[in-house]
């Protein structure tokens, strides 16, 4: 039987899923209001279900979730929209959870990838720019910075990744 702390954080993820999903196609934004109210709704309920040991497993959700994904972002691999939208998911679902949701929510991503590389015909110039990024990792090279494409085709709404990899996690590992 499900806790009554994983139903609401389900039932706020599954709603911010669609919008994000909306916002993040259409527009390869996502509004701040969004994660504002994830953020905000994240820790209200830990607090509710934690009291203020759920505050911290909320803040320190939040702030592992924001490293995590800033890591990325300092690479060029991330906007900062992403950034934020997983920080306030790691509020939701906490420090025990941040890590295992970063690791569905990078396979998540990595298959829509795939998808949208396949669907872009852009496979060869992306698995040239991959090899470009594996040899900037070896000491000594200089580590690429790719301009963000004028064409959406050849961009990733990353925020579908986020929302969706974390209700895969919040199913796998709460359920």
């Amino acid at each position: 039987m499900s806790s009554p702390l994983f139903i609401v954080i389900a039932a706020l993820l599954v709603p911010l899923a669609v919008i994000i999903t909306y916002y993040d196609v259409r527009y390869r934004r996502i509004p701040n209001a969004f994660v504002i109210a994830t953020f905000a709704s994240g820790l209200i309920v830990n607090t509710i279900y934690g009291g203020w040991n759920g505050t911290i497993k909320s803040l320190g959700g939040c702030a592992i979730a924001f490293i995590l994904m800033f890591m990325l972002h300092v690479f060029g691999a991330m906007g900062a929209g992403d950034v934020k939208l997983f920080a306030a998911v790691g509020s939701l679902v906490g420090t025990q959870l941040v890590l295992p949701t970063f690791l569905v929510v990078i396979l998540t991503g990595g298959a829509l990838a795939l998808l949208l590389t396949l669907r872009a015909g852009a496979v060869r110039t992306t698995m040239q720019r991959v090899l470009q990024i594996l040899v900037g990792l070896l000491p000594g090279w200089e580590m690429p910075r790719f301009a963000v494409p004028a064409d959406r085709r050849y961009t990733i709404p990353y925020g579908v990744a986020i929302t969706f990899g974390s209700l895969i996690s919040l199913a796998i590992f709460r359920a």
